[in-house]
Formats: structure tokens, C-alpha cells, sequence
């Protein structure tokens, strides 16, 4: 183990003795802000400190063992303890790795989904329905809650335009990575001549942020309609002016929601939205000044950029960002999102954690 990563954990192991001693403090217990900071801190360097703990308990058994090795009555004990302990150290020294890379805020937090149709017509609206299908399903096997807050629906079936809202532990953790443009290959139902045709959506993954302290969203700067909700939903629908559209004049950022029967909880979730998009916005200007990676790009729908194909013919799945294809496309479009997503998420802390190393 490198020594810069030894001193970052003997760092971590006196801060987290340190907040341990502080929590026991009765004026501590008092302010509440600051308990529940230090409790937050706390949780936060417990693994990195228990896992350090495990790795120093390991270090002293291998050292024990390998003294053993010039007994001869001891020999056959000490090779079967270090048969255990060697590989015990690689296993406990990739998990400190991986607990120093620096968290991402947003890991934790529910999430707004957005796809939206891009070239191809109706074959892309009918896509974008098969991608929300698949967001979904995934979504319900990880047991998160989906609410569908606005929608255009296709003349022809899917969507010219979703949004939706995910709400679950870890939910923009797991799908921060599918932002972009996903294209199809497949056969459309109305081509008589069995060619392939080729389109394509845009995703957007923005994180939902409780505090409205991120984006300063002045009232003088909105301005509300509300109008009646359509689609499903029964007679109250169609009678109740509830839906409510929220257009931001400073960016012209237009949001809706549509889903719940009261007006209040629309114009919260509206609200919400909103101010992820303005940081998204913010967020990507930053971005594209600082020249980031194209994973974080959504792209303009365009069939040329893309960063995953689902090739229907073949079967096949292509994530074109780790060169990653799985001939799995039923139980992927099923909600089977994991063979995908796990991947990139190893990709990812690869690439931390040789920035970490260096």
C-alpha cells in the first residue's frame, strides 16, 4: 500500500476516533445541527475505518505467520494462515481504495427521468416508450417508486416526450450513466420491405435536490399557468384545472406536472423539477467549458452520437463508452439494466481510482 494512501487512512481513523469522543459530549447532544452533522461524518468514515482495521488485523497475522516459517513444528500452520491472509490483504486494500474515491452528493438522491424522441418519427416515439418500459421495470425490481409527471404522447404509440420521476436510495447512483443518446436498430412494424431502420432518443438523468438553497429561484421570475390534466386518470382529470406549467423567464426553462389531483403537490414537483433543470443547465455550461468527458453529454438525438445501440435483429446491446456488448436485449429492455450498469459503475471507479494512484 502506497504510503500517501497509508497516512490518508491514519487521517481518517483520528477524525472518526475524534467525532466518536465528541458525540459523547452532553453539550454536543444538545445542538442538534451540529449531532446530527457529526452523526452523518461518522457514518460516513465508519466503513473506511472498520475496513482499515480489518487491513492492520491482517498485516500482524501475515507478519506472525511468516516469522512461524522458521519453526519447523510451526511451518504447515503458518503456510495455510498466509495462504489466507495474502489474499485477504488485495481484497481489503481494493475496498480502502474504493471508500476513499470521493463520494458523489447526488449518489443517494431520487432522480427526474427525460427521454425524448429524437430522429426517426414514429419509430423513435415507440422506442422512447420501450426505454421508459425499461427504466420502470428496472426501477420496481430495486424497489424505488416511479410517477410518471408529465408526458406527449405519439400519434403512433411511445412518446414524443416523458418525464418522470424515480424516487428510491440510490437511484441517480445506479442511472447517472445513461444520459445520452440511445439508438435502435430494428425492423418498424409498417416497413413492408423489411429493411432496418435506424433512430434514436436522448436521456436525461437530473438528480432531485431537496434543499432549494442550490438554485435561487425568485418568484418574480416565474410564471405559472395551470390548465386541466390529460390522459389516464378518470373523470377528475378532465375537470379540474390541476396540471401546472412553470415557465423560468431568466432561461425560458418550461417544466409540467400533471400527475398528482392536487394543485399544491403539482406545483411542488414542478418546482422541484425546475431546479434541477437550472443546474443541470449551469452544470452542462461548465461542462462543455471545461471540455469533460462525453459521458456526461446528452447530445442532441442525433442517430451519429449515441452511447448505446439496441440492435433488434441481432439481439445485441452495445454500450459504445466501455465497448461493452451483450447479446441480451429481451432481458435487458426487461428491466435487466444491471449487466449494463454495473460495468460502467466498475469502469468508472477504474478510472478513479487510477487518478487516486497517481
Amino acid at each position: 500500500m502506497k504510503s500517501s494512501i497509508r497516512n490518508r487512512l491514519h487521517q481518517v481513523q483520528e477524525r472518526f476516533e475524534e467525532i466518536a469522543l465528541l458525540l459523547a459530549q452532553p453539550e454536543v447532544m444538545a445542538d442538534q445541527n451540529q449531532f446530527r452533522s457529526l452523526s452523518m461524518e461518522y457514518a460516513q468514515l465508519e466503513p473506511v475505518a472498520q475496513t482499515w482495521q480489518a487491513w492492520q488485523a491482517n498485516e500482524k497475522a501475515i507478519e506472525e505467520a511468516s516469522q512461524m516459517l522458521a519453526e519447523p513444528d510451526l511451518r504447515d500452520l503458518a503456510e495455510e494462515e498466509l495462504e489466507t491472509a495474502e489474499p485477504r490483504r488485495e481484497d481489503l486494500e481494493r475496498q480502502l481504495n474504493l471508500l476513499l474515491l470521493p463520494k458523489d452528493p447526488d449518489d443517494d438522491n431520487n432522480i427526474f427521468l427525460e427521454i425524448r424522441a429524437g430522429t426517426g418519427g414514429d419509430e423513435a416515439g415507440l422506442f422512447a416508450g420501450d426505454l421508459l418500459r425499461m427504466y420502470t421495470r428496472y426501477a420496481e425490481g430495486q424497489g424505488w417508486k416511479v410517477e410518471i409527471l408529465s408526458c406527449s404522447e405519439g400519434e403512433h404509440g411511445g412518446y414524443k416526450e416523458v418525464i418522470a420521476r424515480i424516487a428510491g436510495r440510490g437511484a441517480f447512483s445506479r442511472l447517472k450513466f445513461e444520459s445520452g443518446t440511445h439508438r435502435v436498430q430494428r425492423v418498424p412494424e409498417t416497413e413492408s420491405q423489411g429493411r432496418i431502420h435506424t433512430s434514436a432518443c436522448t436521456v436525461a438523468i437530473l438528480p432531485e435536490r431537496e434543499d432549494i438553497e442550490d438554485v435561487d429561484v425568485k418568484d418574480a421570475d416565474l410564471r405559472i399557468d395551470t390548465f386541466r390534466a390529460s390522459g389516464a386518470g378518470g373523470q377528475h382529470v378532465n375537470t379540474t384545472d390541476s396540471a401546472i406549467r412553470i415557465t423560468h423567464l431568466p432561461t425560458g426553462i418550461v417544466v409540467e406536472c400533471q400527475d398528482e389531483r392536487s394543485q399544491h403537490k403539482n406545483k411542488a414537483r414542478a418546482l422541484s423539477l425546475l431546479r434541477a433543470r437550472i443546474l443541470e443547465q449551469e452544470q452542462s455550461r461548465q461542462v462543455a467549458e471545461q471540455a469533460a468527458s462525453r459521458k456526461l453529454q446528452v447530445g442532441s438525438g442525433d442517430r451519429s452520437q449515441r452511447i448505446r445501440t439496441y440492435n433488434f435483429p441481432q439481439g445485441r446491446v452495445t454500450d459504445h463508452r466501455i465497448s461493452l456488448t451483450l447479446y441480451k436485449l429481451d432481458d435487458i429492455l426487461g428491466g435487466g439494466l444491471d449487466a449494463v450498469v454495473d460495468p460502467l459503475m466498475h469502469e468508472h471507479q477504474a478510472e478513479a481510482l487510477a487518478e487516486l494512484e497517481l
